[in-house]
């Protein structure tokens, strides 16, 4: 059995510098082992600081079992994974950061400064203090017949032998930030069946908006609408209407839905009601009203504060004898229906869903049919919705991760 003492003769190689594999090492070096990170890009957190342009979510407020919920088909590794580092726990490690953090009025939860530069300048000068190594422009290219890590760098390509190697490699969305899922091809090729990486949080495309839509909406918001999908409770917030379809975040919370019903139908139908606020009965009633010499676009405006892009997508996909009868015109106002027929391109997406199954590891996510090989973060087989959800168990994997590397080595 390795002593504690002994861990730090022990040196461990992490792939992948994201939140993942940054948990990872801090949990290792705190547990006295020697730790070098490699990263492919020429600075480490890459996908992290772009996630914190329009502000910092880095986790969700909401209740427990709410919170659980978010992981759909795999709430039940996830929450082993969230057992000892949930919400509230990553919140107090920023706060040791000396970050401090605020509850918005959606219940996600923000940096004080809404940026996430300062909070990954404080990790990165505890890992340094810490004793981490950070290699950046160093790509991971499989192994080599003995077993030892192939690393390419600028200076040409090394072989790196290590106790344990941890994979934090991210999924297959943003590669120029280098989650490229170029690590796909490297475990298929030692045997572990890896489930296709697949859009998440993506926006959909239609068959086609007309000129008019594209040319005089396209990037327009459409706030305070609701959102369903047959079978499945509605859903109010905002997203954007595109060129080609529609996108953002409330897209993003039924994207697994929508993509599962492209994929079983070959089309995914949605319900749109705009007006959320105003019960159908009440609609009707104000759209019954005589209007006069005023337009329709005028008396929707008037009687409903329909107007701009909602307008709009209405005109766009309600039939044209539906405006001459109030009663009909105000349920296509209340159910507009929209058909999508696919993901945008996998590269633009937020996130990927696919990955290592967590049937392919043991409780400390090691690959069971390769010792010594630990997996984390978003290669895993797992997905949810934007809203602090996914950075929450990214972190959570990679300490999970972290502590099945300390135990294997303490038992080897």
């Amino acid at each position: 059995m390795t002593t504690t003492a002994q861990l730090t003769a022990h040196h461990v190689a992490i792939i992948g510098g994201g939140p993942a594999g940054l948990m990872a090492a801090e949990v290792l070096a705190q547990g006295g082992v020697h730790v070098e990170l490699f990263d492919a890009m020429p600075s480490v957190g890459r996908k992290f600081l772009l996630a914190g342009v329009g502000g910092m979510n880095i986790t969700h407020s909401e209740a427990k079992p709410a919170f659980l919920e978010r992981y759909s088909e795999r709430q039940a590794e996830v929450t082993a994974l969230l057992q000892e580092f949930d919400a509230d726990a990553l919140r107090a490690w920023i706060h040791g950061l000396g970050i401090e953090t605020f509850v918005g009025t959606s219940g996600r939860v923000f940096p004080t400064d809404m940026k996430a530069a300062p909070l990954l300048r404080a990790w990165l000068r505890r890992l340094r203090e810490l004793g981490v190594v950070i290699h950046t422009r160093s790509r991971w290219l499989g192994w080599n017949d003995d077993g030892s890590l192939r690393i390419a760098s600028v200076d040409g390509e090394r072989a790196l032998s290590a106790a344990a190697c941890l994979l934090a490699l991210g999924g297959g969305s943003w590669s120029r930030l280098g989650s490229d899922g170029a690590w796909v091809p490297l475990l298929q090729a030692r045997g572990i069946e890896v489930t296709a990486l697949k859009p998440s949080n993506c926006g959909f495309e239609v068959d086609g908006w007309s000129e008019y839509l594209q040319d005089k909406f396209s990037g327009a918001p459409l706030k305070n609408v609701a959102l369903s999908l047959p079978g499945q409770a509605a859903r109010v917030g905002e997203f954007v209407l595109t060129a080609s379809g529609i996108e953002g975040s409330l897209v993003y919370a039924f994207s697994a839905d929508i993509r599962r019903a492209i994929e079983a139908d070959g089309q995914a139908l949605i319900r749109l009601d705009l007006l959320p606020q105003m019960p159908l009965a009440k609609l009707q009633q104000a759209l019954a009203k005589p209007r006069g010499k005023h337009s329709m676009a005028k008396h929707l405006h008037r009687q409903a504060g329909l107007d701009g892009v909602k307008a709009a997508l209405l005109r766009e996909l309600a039939p044209t004898e539906a405006f001459a009868e109030p009663t009909a015109l105000a349920h296509w106002i209340k159910a507009l229906p929209i058909t999508l027929l696919r993901a945008r391109p996998l590269d633009e997406a937020i996130s990927s869903a696919g990955g290592v199954p967590f049937e392919a590891l043991d409780q400390g996510l090691m690959l069971k049919t390769l010792p010594g090989v630990f997996c984390a973060g978003e290669m895993l087989d797992w997905e949810a919705p934007t809203g602090g959800y996914l950075l929450t168990a990214c972190f959570a994997s990679g300490r999970v991760a972290a502590q099945g590397v300390l135990d294997w080595l303490h038992a080897v």
